[in-house]
């Protein structure tokens, strides 16, 4: 057997310090939940997340390039809330792109920030037990080697948040920035980077009225004795730029005690900030404070090229800003915004909004940025040269939730999932000549509840469930279906009689339909939707859309109408099925008895419930399915039970219980699966008794024909549908994140080959 990786869909972690973009080889690396994933933004294929590689077993906050000691290969290093590091080496060989060197154990918090001096091999990093720690990285023959030079605490105790680390070029000296849940930024100096000097604290830099999270040092000019700048971001909505001067003319006696006094007044002033290394002293200076945006900043970058020194910030507002000095006065002015500049700013997903924006990264050239945000989605802007315009390019997306539910489309054209991030997303993939990738091309949904399930009735309709007693049934708008039927499926869709797009009213979770939504509020423009989705639904049947839909259209242009709600269920809805030929949907909520544990059955036609419900579990209904010709219904639960009911009539949607085991599993059942029909009744449970069993039926009577054993407890199993000769093709997943592949003899059930998906 063999099987291909074709799309990873995985959302940035919401840390500014949790991406990072390489300046050597183009490859933009951030945190995915534990994952750290790889992708090339200015690709010219744009196929998305080359590789997810796993590893942490907290979700990861810092990542960060560096090449030690200039030598090869290029480094990785990513820290995570599991307190360690782990450090990566270049494999362009490998399907992951790196290897995993060493990791390196001391921090007893979260690591969130951490910064290199890649010519030395220093590595620097600051996590949430208060302390910052120096790190010696070497590579030789014998491998990868991680000394601790030194452990910092923070007085008074405060999580550090950002670190920058900057050496002078006449100097072996080395300066250290840090900052975090206090207003200050701490500096701390060595004389040499080697092993044997310490890092001592110099100076507090006052000012700023929140934490402090994001810290980065340019050098202004290329000459040895230029000054650097320290750009720091904070949360009170200000970036502070601070001046560090090497002085030459100035008495020994203004350096007493290494450390200016800290003032109690927050103002604007020159202060100087005098501080001495060895024989050499040194000033921080207030440069200058940079205003215009409206909410936390959370990441501040700088770019140095012939034309300059430019500051990239990502903040809270849904914008990005990029500053400059103007050559004339050297007054520091915002030369470009970028990002979400509507008057639907806000952080509410009633609003549609992105949420802000958690970080920001320069390429190499200084010529793109991108941006993570709220919704895990990343977004591209390529500057034009000839113009000087920034315009944006089609990036990737993914949940920045635990995804619960996966449904194909009727047709298999598109995939639809939903997760705990409260959102439904439509994937799909862009035919294009000479080339095919996958990409969100819709977001249908985005709601106030954690989704658990999804089903789609039919190509142009879906029934999700949430933690809510009720289940949604949506439409596809007319804008989508011409999205799709251009960019992916290239045909017409048979039904015409699409609605338009719809928007949420604010404080609502239903999608209305833009008409419906006017109708409702008569005209008034605090509620109806904004003003240029007229523009969308009149450009899509205008023109041709050139790529898939950008972060800004999919957060709030590509939600479907809600056309039903169903009620019946007592508790949160916890499992859903649609039947093959769509006629009907079965339905299951939380319970902890018989009453609640019922499978109710709706019929998609008029959407009425057809009684009575089936009874059978005592406990949650954790999966159902109907089987290929739709005569059956599978279910199991948490109450270790599977069942089996059986079709009254040929064309009535009713069902009766037809077989069952209490004790199917020695712990709960968590999935199943109907195989092909061809070979008769054949379905697999899965269980966290760590074990996937094959049933087959006969005369209405179940047994257990082969047990496979797995290392870890088994969360869902899934039958291919099509018969490979004689054999069966099942899937299953694991709560660790592996997902295995069997090749299962059709006669016997037997097991004749399989595959983990990390062994490609």
């Amino acid at each position: 057997m063999k099987a291909d990786a074709r799309y990873y869909a995985a959302g940035g972690n919401r840390h500014p310090s949790a991406a990072d973009w390489d300046t050597k080889t183009g490859l933009l690396a951030y945190g995915a939940g534990r994952n750290l994933a790889i992708w090339e933004p200015q690709e010219d294929g744009r196929n998305g997340v080359k590789a997810l590689i796993p590893g942490h077993t907290g979700n990861i906050n810092a990542v960060k390039f560096f090449s030690a000691c200039g030598q090869q290969p290029t480094l990785l290093l990513t820290g995570s809330v599991d307190a360690t590091i782990r450090v990566w080496g270049a494999a362009p060989d490998s399907p992951c792109y790196f290897d995993h060197l060493t990791t390196l154990i001391g921090h007893t918090g979260a690591v969130n920030c951490i910064t290199t001096l890649g010519e030395d091999g220093i590595a620097v990093s600051g996590a949430s037990d208060g302390t910052i720690r120096i790190w010696h990285i070497t590579i030789s023959h014998e491998g990868t080697r991680a000394t601790l030079l030194q452990t910092l605490d923070l007085r008074p105790k405060a999580f550090v948040l950002a670190v920058a680390i900057y050496r002078p070029k006449n100097h072996d000296h080395v300066i250290l920035a840090a900052g975090g849940t206090r207003n200050v930024v701490e500096i701390y100096a060595t004389s040499s980077s080697c092993a044997a000097s310490e890092y001592t604290h110099k100076a507090t830099l006052t000012g700023h009225e929140s934490w402090i999270r994001s810290l980065d040092f340019t050098t202004e000019g290329s000459f040895d004795t230029a000054d650097a700048i320290l750009a720091s971001a904070s949360q009170d909505k200000f970036v502070r730029l601070w001046r560090l001067r090497q002085l030459t003319d100035v008495a020994p006696s203004s350096f007493g005690g290494g450390c200016s006094a800290v003032t109690d007044i927050v103002t604007l002033s020159n202060k100087s900030y005098k501080f001495s290394i060895d024989q050499s002293k040194y000033a921080f200076v207030f440069e200058a404070l940079l205003l215009g945006h409206e909410d936390w900043i959370y990441s501040a970058k700088w770019h140095t090229s012939s034309s300059g020194s430019f500051l990239l910030t990502a903040s809270a507002d849904n914008s990005l800003a990029i500053w400059k000095a103007e050559s004339a006065s050297g007054v520091w002015i915002c030369s470009t915004r970028l990002g979400d500049l509507s008057a639907q700013k806000g952080s509410t997903t009633a609003t549609g909004s992105i949420g802000g924006f958690w970080t920001g990264l320069w390429s190499s050239d200084g010529q793109s940025v991108v941006s993570l945000g709220r919704t895990g989605s990343w977004r591209l802007w390529r500057c034009s040269k000839e113009a000087a315009v920034w315009n944006q390019r089609s990036a990737i997306s993914g949940h920045t939730g635990d995804v619960r539910a996966l449904a194909w489309s009727m047709e298999g054209t598109y995939v639809l999932s939903t997760s705990a991030d409260q959102t439904t997303r439509l994937h799909a993939p862009w035919k294009r000549a000479g080339n095919e990738s996958w990409h969100e091309f819709a977001r249908p949904q985005i709601h106030g509840y954690d989704l658990n399930c999804i089903a789609a009735v039919s190509d142009t309709q879906f029934v999700s469930g949430a933690e809510e007693k009720l289940l949604r049934v949506f439409d596809q708008p007319r804008p989508v279906a011409k999205l799709l039927n251009t960019l992916s499926t290239g045909k017409e869709p048979a039904d015409e009689s699409f609605p338009e797009v719809a928007n949420i009213p604010v404080l609502g979770l239903s999608n209305k339909s833009v008409d419906a939504t006017r109708e409702q509020n008569h005209g008034s423009e605090s509620i109806r939707s904004p003003s240029h989705i007229e523009d969308l639904v009149d450009s899509s049947t205008a023109c041709e859309p050139a790529s898939p839909p950008s972060e800004d259209l999919l957060s709030r242009h590509t939600l479907w109408p809600e056309h039903e709600k169903l009620y019946g269920h007592g508790f949160e809805v916890s499992a859903l099925s649609c039947s093959n030929d769509g006629t009907c949907i079965a339905t299951a909520c939380k319970a902890t008895s018989i009453e609640h544990a019922a499978i109710r059955i709706y019929r998609t036609k008029d959407w009425r419930e057809i009684n009575p419900a089936l009874k059978s579990h005592a406990l949650t209904v954790t999966c159902l399915r109907f089987s290929g010709d739709d005569k059956f219904i599978l279910s199991v639960g948490r109450d270790r039970q599977w069942s089996v009911f059986a079709r009254a009539e040929p064309n009535e949607a009713r069902y009766y219980l037809s077989a069952s085991d209490p004790k199917g599993h020695a712990r709960m059942i968590l999935g199943a699966s109907w195989a092909p029909v061809e070979f008769g009744l054949v379905f697999a449970t899965a269980s966290r008794d760590k074990t996937i069993k094959l049933w087959r039926g006969e005369s209405n009577a179940y047994s257990c024909r082969n047990t496979i054993a797995a290392t870890s407890a088994v969360t869902d199993v899934s039958f291919h549908q099509r018969i490979r000769g004689q054999y069966y093709i099942l899937a299953a997943g694991l709560d660790t994140g592996d997902v295995f592949i069997y090749s299962v003899l059709g006669s016997h059930l037997e097991v004749s080959a399989s595959l983990r998906l990390d062994d490609l």
